[in-house]
């Protein structure tokens, strides 16, 4: 039994490190977001909330992804329950899905220089 737990614990291993880094920056970029509320199945929440909420998805999930693109499809833009798309509202009323909000801040890293 305790060979089986160990396979399925390194089955779902987490992302690279270099990955890691990438997440962790996008989830930092949507926890210092002030004026802005994070739609999570029809709920806003604030966007530290939201922040703990995709740490703690990360730590359930992480073992499904391998990069920091990955983690935005799969986990950070859409509930795994209810299947619904995430949104964030701007303090202006205006809203965009979460999946182009991280995929514009993902570009914005992957064009800075480390």
């Amino acid at each position: 039994v305790a060979v089986s737990v160990l396979a399925g614990r390194l089955a779902q291993a987490a992302p690279p490190a270099h990955e890691m880094g990438r997440i962790e920056r996008l989830i930092r970029y949507v926890e210092t977001q002030k004026d802005m509320k994070f739609i999570r199945n029809g709920s806003e929440y604030t966007c530290a909330d939201a922040a703990k909420f995709l740490r703690g998805k990360l730590d359930a999930m992480g073992g499904e992804v391998t990069t920091a693109r990955e983690f935005i499809d799969r986990i950070a833009t859409k509930s795994s329950m209810s299947g619904k798309p995430y949104h964030v509202k701007f303090a202006d009323g205006r809203m965009m899905p979460a999946a182009q909000f991280l995929g514009e801040e993902l570009k914005r890293i992957e064009a800075t220089p480390t």
